[in-house]
């Protein structure tokens, strides 16, 4: 980041907590009247229900911090929708085509291998790019232009090794998707648990792929000591039931990441014998930012998930770039870097910093048991990882 960026970035810190809180309400330098602001997200597709839970969060917190207008500081933020379908080069004709209209704000990438793809562009074109969803470590770091409003693989092993006990000369099984998701969780198991001393054996599958028996077999011929499944998208209920009809959790412990609402109830009979880190869910945070996401999701007949809190940061994140836009056109992008870099607020998890010399989103992090209530597998919050505690290393 350059040394003036770093400076305003610094000056902003101060005043960053409250101003999210009051719904950005404070004064602050004139603006222009609009704002666009392009949201490129996977509508379709096999991330499309992570999508989904992204937008629904997106709005519920666009309302939050605009008081419901849609206003901040007199500018108004126009927001589009546009989806990918979870292809890199569908998002960036998208995000091309938007920049082409003016367009100085995009946001919303649920799949990884997007992500990447956008941010690249971001820099080309020096514009803001805000990822959504997308856990990819890559994003950390990767230019001036890219932020996150969500958490990334590293975050997501570091809370996992809270399970664990000593790893050294263990044998780790990481078991994913052939895709920038998976391959970033094999090298966060590495940076993480591989630095502990254990030794990591990848078992990386085709996204397209519907048969997971043999890929089970696999994981129990590898005679593992944890298998650590990483897995996104439509196809995790197929993939559980292979893993639970191999009896691999006779083979060795699972400790996994708790998905979206509609896997609670995949593991059957083995849901309480699964460890779960977990990004989100509604009962992870007793916060005000939280009651009001629920509510109002409630409130259009949804129920906040998994990846709701990506999609209300996001908002959060642009309300307070867009206060701070100027009235030059030239200076924009620079003004909203500086906004950002440092920047602290209360999100539906809790409390958020944007770290200024590589644009990671510290946050908390969960560890979740399920529990059987009244016949239902139900989440309960087990504890909270601190934001310092589950950091990514700084770029």
């Amino acid at each position: 980041m350059n040394f003036s960026k770093k400076l305003l970035a610094a000056a902003s810190i101060t005043a960053a907590a409250s101003l999210a809180l009051a719904g950005c309400a404070e004064s602050a330098p004139e603006g222009p009247e609009e704002v666009k602001v392009g949201i490129i997200y996977s509508e379709s597709g096999v991330l499309s229900i992570y999508g989904a839970a992204y937008k629904a969060g997106f709005e519920a917190g666009l309302d939050y911090v605009t008081d419901g207008t849609g206003v901040i500081n007199g500018t108004k933020i126009s927001v589009t929708y546009h989806d990918d379908a979870g292809n890199p080069e569908t998002a960036v004709n998208h995000a091309k085509t938007l920049i082409g209209e003016g367009y100085n704000i995009l946001a919303g990438s649920t799949a990884s291998g997007v992500a990447v793809q956008v941010a690249a562009l971001a820099e080309v074109e020096q514009v803001l790019f805000i990822s959504g969803p997308a856990a990819t470590d890559a994003i950390t770091g990767i230019n001036d232009y890219t932020f996150r409003s969500g958490r990334q693989s590293l975050q997501d092993l570091a809370t996992a090794g809270g399970f664990l006990d000593s790893l050294q000369g263990a044998k780790v099984v990481v078991f994913a998707q052939d895709t920038e998701f998976g391959k970033g969780n094999v090298a966060a198991a590495q940076a993480v648990l591989g630095s502990k001393g254990a030794e990591i054996v990848s078992i990386l599958v085709p996204e397209d792929a519907t048969e997971f028996t043999p890929f089970a077999v696999q994981i129990k011929d590898a005679n593992p000591d944890l298998v650590f499944p990483a897995w996104a998208g439509a196809t995790s209920g197929a993939m559980w039931q292979a893993l639970f009809q191999q009896r691999v959790f006779d083979v060795a412990p699972l400790v996994t990441g708790l998905g979206d609402t509609t896997t609670y109830q995949a593991f059957g009979d083995a849901s309480d014998k699964v460890s779960f880190l977990n990004h989100y869910f509604a009962g992870a945070a007793d916060n005000a930012v939280n009651t009001y996401m629920i509510d109002y999701l409630k409130g259009k007949g949804l129920e906040a998930d998994l990846f709701s809190p990506d999609g209300f940061n996001a908002a959060i994140m642009i309300a307070e770039a867009v206060k701070h836009a100027g009235t030059d056109p030239a200076t924009q992008v620079d003004n909203y870097i500086a906004a950002l870099e440092g920047f602290t607020f209360e999100g539906p998890k809790g409390t958020n910093t944007v770290r200024a010399s590589d644009h990671a989103l510290l946050q908390p992090m969960f560890q979740v048991k399920l529990e059987n209530v009244n016949g239902t597998w139900t989440p309960v919050l087990v504890s909270t990882s601190s934001p310092e505690d589950v950091a990514p290393p700084a770029k």
